[in-house]
């Protein structure tokens, strides 16, 4: 993934931070680690829904669910066209998590409380799940507000529509802003209309996700890479 020793990773042509003043996160596999139990929980969530939706067993259901998550994107999405499924009973059911296996997290509180200038969750979940999530982190007093799956009326990233809804909502210049996501494909809307981009990555890979949401992609449309987000903002973004 990265060199012996290695961290972060910055391409030769990258997108600096010295003009920006809008900081923007993914929430899930980016803002806690892989060891925080999070995401496996949602996606156990996930492929009960579609259990009981459809009747199956759990490997068909679950088969079911990778099919749907790689033809529509997600889940949900795949689950409204299909199904006609009411994406709030959805997002409720599969963010009905345990988050005591969440660790408070001083040292990222401290880089993202030291940015200069504006803080936003943008994620394909829902707000409460974000704001959840943030919280037992330590870190949503940072965050001006979550900009989730609702406001972008269920389309979800990497659509540029979701894109353009989220920066006319908030009023952020793409040019002046900044963009850490998780999985690569969702970086390169965000590159082409101007945004900085950071790749975050796991340190191991994660079991429970797939291989290409974990790689460390060296493509134009991704600026930065990195395994250690509060590290990499420590020393590659703040002064």
């Amino acid at each position: 993934m990265f060199l012996p020793g290695e961290s972060h990773f910055t391409s030769a042509a990258s997108r600096g931070f010295d003009q920006v003043d809008t900081w923007v996160f993914d929430l899930d596999n980016t803002l806690y680690p892989s060891d925080a139990r999070v995401w496996p929980q949602v996606d156990e969530r996930i492929t009960l829904y579609v259990m009981r939706l459809y009747g199956l067993d759990g490997l068909s259901a679950r088969a079911l669910q990778k099919y749907f998550y790689h033809r529509y994107g997600t889940t949900l999405k795949a689950l409204m066209t299909e199904a006609g499924v009411d994406p709030h009973d959805f997002l409720d059911f599969a963010h009905d998590i345990d988050h005591s296996t969440i660790a408070l997290d001083p040292t990222l509180g401290s880089a993202i409380a030291a940015l200069p200038g504006r803080k936003l969750i943008l994620t394909n979940g829902s707000r409460r799940h974000a704001e959840s999530v943030a919280r037992k982190l330590g870190i949503l007093d940072h965050f001006e507000d979550v900009f989730d799956i609702a406001d972008a009326d269920f389309v979800p990233k990497p659509e540029r529509s979701t894109y353009e809804r989220f920066l006319l909502r908030h009023g952020v210049d793409p040019r002046r802003a900044a963009l850490f996501e998780d999985i690569a494909r969702n970086l390169v809307v965000p590159h082409e209309i101007g945004m900085a981009t950071v790749l975050v990555v796991p340190r191991t890979l994660d079991p429970f996700r797939e291989a290409f949401e974990q790689e460390a992609v060296r493509e134009a449309h991704i600026d930065h890479i990195t395994s250690d987000l509060a590290g990499f903002l420590a020393e590659r973004v703040l002064p």
